[in-house]
């Protein structure tokens, strides 16, 4: 008997979608059937939780770190609580990833905090508005893979332009001193 077949990250990513989309279609049920549906899920969700949580600790740190390597076990290691590092440092790393494309990109990120389930970004960008859009989701998402258990990610106003201007410049200019004649 051969190894079962594995499934590609964006075969996961297609049956997470497909699954979201059940749920939410049970959600909207009303009645005994729709409710012994959702308590079966939730019962399947605790009962995968603790048998991950046993293999994370049986794992011990160098194959957890491996196991947080992995998109899909990343998340469910987020979604059962069970991931090694802490939601600030697994955002300070996101966005520290996505930096590096944004700086090929003529613009910076910066993460600013995070309070409650929000994260607060600081986006620089060069040039039209319009651009930076684009640029702003791919940091949103960046950030959610990374810590789904956060509900937004929010951009925080640019930073002012320094406006120093040298107090001389301000100071009506001195009467050149009288020659005496």
């Amino acid at each position: 008997m051969g190894e079962p077949s594995r499934l590609a990250d964006a075969e996961v990513e297609a049956r997470l979608v497909r699954l979201d989309s059940l749920l939410e279609r049970v959600e909207q049920v009303a009645g005994p059937t729709a409710d012994a549906a959702r308590e079966a899920v939730r019962g399947l969700t605790e009962l995968y939780g603790e048998a991950l949580a046993r293999v994370r600790d049986l794992a011990g740190p160098d194959v957890t770190a491996r196991l947080t390597g992995d998109q899909l076990l990343d998340h469910l290691l987020v979604l059962h609580g069970l991931h090694p590092e802490p939601v600030e440092r697994r955002v300070a790393a996101a966005v520290d990833r996505i930096a590096e494309v944004l700086r090929r990109r003529g613009a910076t990120v910066e993460l600013v905090g995070i309070e409650g389930s929000v994260a607060s970004v600081r986006l620089t960008t060069k040039g039209c508005g319009g651009s930076s859009s684009g640029l702003e989701e791919a940091v949103r998402e960046a950030v959610l893979a990374a810590a789904p258990e956060l509900s937004d990610v929010r951009r925080v106003a640019e930073r002012a332009a320094s406006a120093f201007v040298p107090l001389e410049s301000l100071l009506p200019a001195a009467a050149p001193a009288a020659r005496p004649a």
